[in-house]
């Protein structure tokens, strides 16, 4: 198995772990933003503890593991901060939606930076911008509010995530770099509970199951998994992948919550399976230029 298609293996499980964590995010968002991510974010670091024990994992450049750590796990507090934060002031579709541009910003902040991305490329981001815009359609208008801007600026902070984990993962050990990153964004999650919300440790014990999968799968291992793809893989590619953790969403929903599709979203998974697969395609090179 070659080194991209077990990068984009990675990523689809990631996005199916994520697409499953759209059910314990609802149910445990009640508790307040930072009382739901905080304890299971330090919990996603704490399950991958054993892993570093058993495999007798090392890291020899400690510094650029810490700056990593800090630099990813502050980007990801932002992020899903802002996330759960905005989900209180819109329609679970709409941030669904805005959330997931960070696949279509991830290869745009790149190319502001100067780095080469094929054509390809940005013919798949479009497919899957207006797949995930059919996917999530409701009949509704889309016009932005307070909690839509707040989600957009979610999204920002999760492409920004997604580019510093490319760059330090193929730095240090990426199991000890994800355990750290979830500790320090827990631990910033965990401050920010006490200061700005009353958490009650009754709530959080009766809203254990999701704590346990959003701790455990959502952070540890789909994090986990995004840095190891990330890793052997292109980020721009891997992020046009996570994006079908909408598509497994809306299964998951229709499987474990009944939920019936109707035709637009069916639609919209349809291209955004087509936008996944076409950034999958292998470069050609031409005499006479690129791609």
């Amino acid at each position: 198995m070659s080194k991209q298609t077990r990068s984009s293996l990675l990523a689809l499980l990631a996005a199916a772990i994520w697409g499953g964590g759209f059910i314990a995010q609802k149910s445990g968002g009640t508790l307040g933003a930072f009382t739901f991510n905080g304890p299971r974010t330090i919990l996603g670091g704490l399950t991958l503890i054993p892993v570093i024990l058993i495999l007798h994992l090392k890291e020899d450049n400690k510094s650029t593991l810490i700056k990593g750590s800090l630099v990813c796990g502050f980007l990801l507090f932002c992020a899903t901060s802002l996330q759960q934060i905005g989900i209180n002031y819109t329609t679970a579709s709409k941030a669904a939606f805005i959330t997931s541009i960070y696949a279509i910003l991830v290869p745009i902040f790149y190319f502001v930076a100067g780095r080469r991305i094929r054509p390809l490329i940005y013919v798949s981001a479009a497919l899957s911008l207006v797949g995930l815009y059919l996917l999530n359609m409701n009949g509704q208008s889309f016009s932005f509010q307070v909690g839509d801007l707040l989600v957009l600026g979610s999204a920002v902070m999760f492409a920004l995530q997604i580019i510093a984990a490319d760059y330090y993962s193929p730095r240090c050990q990426p199991v000890i770099l994800s355990c750290l990153q979830f500790m320090f964004c827990g631990i910033l999650g965990v401050i920010c509970m006490f200061i700005f919300e009353t958490p009650h440790f009754s709530s959080m014990l009766a809203n254990w199951q999701p704590f346990v999968y959003g701790g455990v799968c959502s952070t540890g291992m789909g994090y986990t998994l995004q840095i190891l793809a990330q890793r052997d893989g292109d980020a721009s590619q891997v992020s046009l992948i996570l994006c079908l953790e909408a598509v497994f969403g809306a299964i998951f929903a229709a499987l474990l919550l009944r939920e019936r599709l109707p035709v637009a979203n069916l639609i919209g998974c349809v291209l955004i399976f087509s936008g996944v697969i076409l950034s999958q395609l292998p470069e050609r090179k031409k005499s006479g230029g690129e791609f």
